[in-house]
């Protein structure tokens, strides 16, 4: 990376170029970025993991930069027009958006008018009206001179119209001009959503409605709404442009362009203009417009994406306690599975509590059976189809036997089918039917969110906005970078971790985390990290990257069960030795700890911040960074949407957090909307500013709408 590119990364980010470079190197000698935060802090001055995802970013821009400058300086060498000139300016493009208006007049392109008209001989002609210099000859006599039938231009006419089409098009391809449209038309434009005709009743249409007719500032418009009017588009619901003032555009291009009012073909340039203006400038701008608007609203959406699915991701586990998920169904019946505190499977059965069979005898006498066999803690029940009602028959249960430390819990089942469908799914439930492995999921998920979920395409889990209408290379991306970040920031116990969740490990990936636990199948156990150095394919790079987030409970070394990696074991050992202590009794010993002082630990080989990381770490070593474990309690007299009443206070869980407010799930098989503007009696400008994923929160009722299945409420009373 050259030198000025580095300090133009540290300039954007407020950060040390130094702390770039060193990003930089360790980046390119195959560290992850969660090593490097974690491991590396004295090397890139204590970047956090956004900082380094940031450089890495820049990284990558510049590096595309980069290939295509050499594509296209490739390209017009080819041509033989690359000049010295010409070569400058495309070196000193910062952006792809420059690099491209200063490539598009060498750009192949198909046949257009003005590629005809200069193969019939008229560049000379055109060039004499862009210098715009008075001839003192008849425009007539000027125009006869390119009169040629062979060539297909039996008359004046077809002249003057083939060099204006010349002239028409360099000037669209003009930089500066493209320029000054794109400026005004994002100073003074309105993208704008019209209903095609005929598709007002169309089927979908109505969820459009709003975009019916409607303008809204370039300059303003939210992100989420431009998706809504061009995923209308693309459903051939709406017509969605520019609207711009074409009059007043049209004539200062004419002022910009045409400037000699004595020259012969003044009249006719400023025809052209408008032409220029209206066939070729407005309908580039407007796509450049509509495709920028279209990317920024689509990077916020996938940043909105990344946040919900973290919040999902990082929500409280409710630990390890022998588990009852639940599948509810009315005619096939509710799905029953226990998993123990590990989450291996042990049992599963089928009750039908609810109509059309309503064996609630049978199905209670079911449960009970399975709850005092199994010492059962807690019951998930899955929240689609006959939740509520499943939740209502669960409880009284519950409540005639006496189970009073036996809690339920509604559990999300976004994207539970599609894992129970799934090649994973039937790898580890071969003999299982697709039902029993979605209640094992929901089983799962209440114990371990992190560990069930990672097994699930993020995008089925429901947590996005306008998910499907992104760059989908970019929102992968994006997904893969937030189950790595939470899966290594809580770690992963080695000895119980399935695959799926080992393949997020930094340095492992699915392949090694196949051959991870094939090993620990055939040969039992870790009882060290050193071990995993047996595992095939997984070298010294690998263990260096990972170790550090793979923990060994109840194993031979205490510090295999913490955050403190294998390379800073002496540091450990030496801080024991200082306490005349022994590592055992050092680890998880606060009183003991305090004790040290970090800088007497620093060396040339470990700095400052690693020695306060172990230091920290010993003093609660694994701890987990995920909140207490808590949940909704729905209110048992709404069950359904039709239950609903404005004003009633009802308690409920957020499902999915936007750009323009929070939905809740209620408990009635249709969230609610909470409009940003009744999130919070204060201003918020950005409802993740208040509300997470996962938050229980009281809500007051504020409208329902039955037929159309919308809710509002507030968290304003």
């Amino acid at each position: 990376m050259k030198p000025e590119i580095s300090k133009r990364i540290a300039e954007q980010l407020g950060v040390r170029v130094g702390q770039v470079e060193s990003t930089i190197r360790l980046l390119e000698d195959g560290n992850t970025i969660p090593f490097i935060a974690r491991y590396r802090k004295e090397a890139t001055g204590t970047l956090d993991e956004i900082q380094l995802r940031a450089i890495e970013d820049a990284v990558d821009k510049y590096n595309a930069l980069a290939a295509r400058m050499a594509a296209i300086l490739k390209s017009l060498n080819e041509q033989g027009v690359l000049t010295d000139e010409l070569k400058q300016q495309v070196e000193t493009c910062q952006d792809l958006r420059s690099l491209e208006a200063v490539y598009l007049p060498f750009k192949p392109r198909r046949r257009t008018k003005a590629a005809i008209a200069r193969e019939q001989g008229l560049q000379p002609l055109a060039d004499l009206m862009l210098l715009q210099e008075r001839i003192g000859q008849p425009r007539t006599v000027v125009l006869k001179r390119y009169v040629d039938s062979k060539k297909e231009l039996p008359d004046t006419d077809a002249v003057l119209s083939g060099a204006l089409d010349i002239v028409a098009e360099q000037w669209a391809d003009d930089a500066e001009t493209r320029q000054w449209l794109y400026d005004q038309a994002f100073k003074f434009g309105k993208i704008s959503s019209k209903v095609k005709r005929g598709k007002k009743s169309a089927e979908g249409a109505a969820k459009f409605e709003q975009y019916f007719d409607r303008q809204e500032s370039l300059a303003r418009v939210p992100g989420h709404r431009v998706l809504a009017m061009l995923r209308g588009s693309d459903e051939g619901i709406l017509r969605v442009g520019i609207a711009i003032d074409d009059e007043r555009e049209i004539r200062t291009l004419q002022r910009r362009l045409v400037t000699n009012r004595q020259f012969e073909f003044f009249s006719d340039l400023n025809d052209c203009a408008t032409d220029c203006y209206k066939r070729l400038l407005l309908p580039a701008t407007e796509s450049t417009i509509l495709g920028q608007l279209k990317e920024t609203a689509g990077e916020e959406a996938i940043a909105v994406f990344g946040k919900n699915l973290n919040d999902l991701l990082m929500a409280p586990p409710a630990g390890p306690k022998v588990t009852m998920g639940i599948d509810p169904g009315f005619r096939t019946g509710c799905k029953v599975a226990v998993v123990d505190e590990t989450g291996q499977f042990l049992t599963n059965t089928t009750i039908y509590p609810t109509a059309p069979k309503n064996d609630v005898a049978g199905a209670e006498g079911k449960l009970v059976d399975l709850i005092k066999k199994h010492k059962v803690e807690l019951i998930a029940i899955g929240n689609g189809t006959a939740s509520r009602e499943t939740d209502a028959f669960v409880g009284e249960v519950l409540k005639k036997h006496k189970f009073g430390d036996i809690a339920k819990v509604m559990v999300s089942e976004s994207g539970a089918s599609i894992y129970s469908a799934s090649d994973l799914a039937v790898k580890e439930f071969p003999d299982l039917d697709i039902t029993v492995r979605g209640a094992i999921s929901i089983a799962r998920r209440l114990q371990d969110p992190l560990a069930e979920l990672v097994k699930s395409d993020p995008k089925s889990i429901g947590v996005g906005q306008y998910q499907h209408d992104v760059n989908q290379t970019k929102l992968r991306k994006c997904l893969d970078r937030v189950v790595e970040s939470c899966v290594n920031s809580v770690g992963v116990d080695l000895n119980m971790a399935s695959a799926a969740l080992l393949s997020h490990v930094a340095g492992i990936g699915p392949k090694l985390a196949d051959n991870i636990v094939e090993h620990r199948n055939s040969n039992g156990r870790f009882e060290d990290r050193k071990q995993l150095l047996k595992v095939p394919k997984l070298g010294k790079k690998a263990f260096l990257q990972a170790a550090g987030f793979l923990r060994i409970r109840d194993g031979e070394q205490p510090l295999d069960n913490s955050a403190v990696h294998p390379e800073s074991y002496p540091v450990a050992k030496r801080m024991a030795k200082a306490l005349k202590s022994d590592l055992a009794k050092l680890v998880g010993s606060p009183t003991l700890v305090q004790k040290l002082k970090a800088p007497e630990f620093v060396s040339d080989e470990v700095g400052l911040p690693t020695v306060e990381d172990i230091i920290s770490e010993l003093a609660k070593p694994g701890r987990d960074p995920r909140s207490a474990f808590k949940f909704v309690k729905f209110n048992d007299a709404v069950n359904d949407i039709k239950d609903l009443k404005p004003n009633q206070i009802l308690e409920g869980v957020i499902t999915n957090v936007t750009h323009f407010g929070a939905f809740v799930d209620l408990g009635v098989h249709q969230d609610g909307l909470i409009h940003v503007s009744q999130l919070s009696n204060e201003f918020v400008s950005d409802p993740n500013d208040v509300v997470s994923v996962g938050d229980v929160v009281k809500v007051k009722v504020l409208e329902v709408d039955v037929d159309r299945k919308r809710i509002s409420v507030t968290r304003k009373f």
